[in-house]
C-alpha cells in the first residue's frame, strides 16, 4: 500500500494505493490467474489452461500454469507488441497466433481447446477470476480500515465486480474510458460481460467516464507525485477517484497494473 500526501493534494482527497502494478506479472491478473489454476483437478490440471489475451491476462495466465507445472496456451492477435508476446512467453506458455478481431481470436481458442483438452480461463468472465481480483480489494480494507471509497478501473469488469463483492457495503467506483475503441488504455478497450455486467449492477458500482487527456494527466501525476510508474489503465482509476468528487475522503485505489514498453533512447 501506498500513500503520497502530494497525490492526495492534486486528488482532493486522501489515496490510499493499492500496488497491484508491483504484482507477480506486473498486474491484479496475477490474482484470478492463480486462482482459477489452483482451483482445477488434477485430471483438469493436466490438460493445461488456455485463453485468448494480448495483454496481463496472458502473462498471468501464463506464470500461473508454469507455478502449478502445467501447459498454458494463449491466442495472441498478430500484431501484438513484441515486449507482450516476450512476457507470456518467458514464462513457456505456448503462444498460438491469430488474426486481429475478437472472431478470429474466439475461432483459434476453439481450435486449441479442441486440439489440446486444456481449460479455458477467461480473463473476466469466471467466478474463480473474479473472486481471485476482490483479493486486492479485500487486503487494501484489512491493512486500512474504514476506507470511505474504493475506486478501479473497467475493462471487462472482473477487477470492478469481485472488488464491489469483496468490500460490499463500501461505495465502489469504476473508472472507464469515454471511448473504449481508440483509448490509450488499451487494457480496458474490452466490454464488460453479463455475468459482471450484473455483479456491478447488484451492487450499486458508480461509473465515471474518462477522458484521454485526463488519462495522460493521471500517469504523469503518479509518475511525478507518487514516483511510480503505472500503465495507463491503472491511471483511469486515479482520474476517476478526482473526477468524482471525493474531497476531504478516505479513497482506496487499486493500481491495477504497470506494463509499459519503455523504448530506447
Amino acid at each position: 500500500m501506498l500513500r503520497s500526501p502530494a497525490l492526495d493534494a492534486w486528488a482532493g482527497a486522501t489515496l490510499f494505493v493499492k500496488a497491484e502494478h508491483h504484482q507477480h506479472a506486473g498486474a491484479f491478473k496475477y490474482r484470478g490467474a492463480t486462482n482459477a489454476v489452483r482451483s482445477l483437478s488434477s485430471d483438469d490440471a493436466s490438460r493445461g489452461v488456455a485463453a485468448h489475451s494480448s495483454g496481463n491476462h496472458a502473462a498471468a495466465l501464463a506464470r500461473a500454469a508454469h507455478e502449478r507445472g502445467i501447459a498454458a496456451y494463449v491466442v495472441m492477435p498478430e500484431g501484438t507488441t513484441a515486449f507482450k508476446s516476450a512476457a507470456v512467453a518467458r514464462y513457456g506458455a505456448e503462444i498460438v497466433w491469430c488474426a486481429g478481431t475478437l472472431a478470429s481470436r474466439r475461432a483459434v481458442l476453439a481450435e486449441v481447446l479442441a486440439r489440446t483438452g486444456a481449460s479455458e480461463i477467461h480473463p473476466f468472465d469466471d467466478p474463480r477470476v473474479i473472486a481471485g481480483a476482490g483479493t486486492a480489494a479485500l487486503e487494501l480494507c484489512e491493512d486500512v480500515p474504514g476506507l470511505d471509497v474504493l475506486v478501479t478501473p473497467i475493462g471487462g469488469g472482473g477487477l470492478c465486480a469481485g472488488t464491489s463483492v469483496a468490500v460490499s457495503p463500501v461505495r465502489v467506483i469504476g473508472g472507464q474510458p469515454v471511448d473504449r475503441a481508440a483509448t490509450m488504455a488499451d487494457g480496458l478497450r474490452t466490454g464488460t460481460s453479463p455475468r459482471t455486467e450484473t455483479i456491478l449492477a447488484d451492487h450499486a458500482v458508480e461509473r465515471v467516464l474518462v477522458g484521454e487527456e485526463a488519462i495522460a494527466d493521471a500517469m504523469h501525476a503518479v509518475r511525478e507525485r507518487l514516483n511510480e510508474v503505472v500503465e495507463p489503465s491503472a491511471a483511469v482509476a486515479f482520474a476517476a477517484a478526482r473526477l468524482s468528487g471525493l474531497d476531504g475522503l478516505r479513497v482506496g485505489i487499486i493500481c491495477s497494473g504497470g506494463n509499459l514498453a519503455v523504448s530506447n533512447p
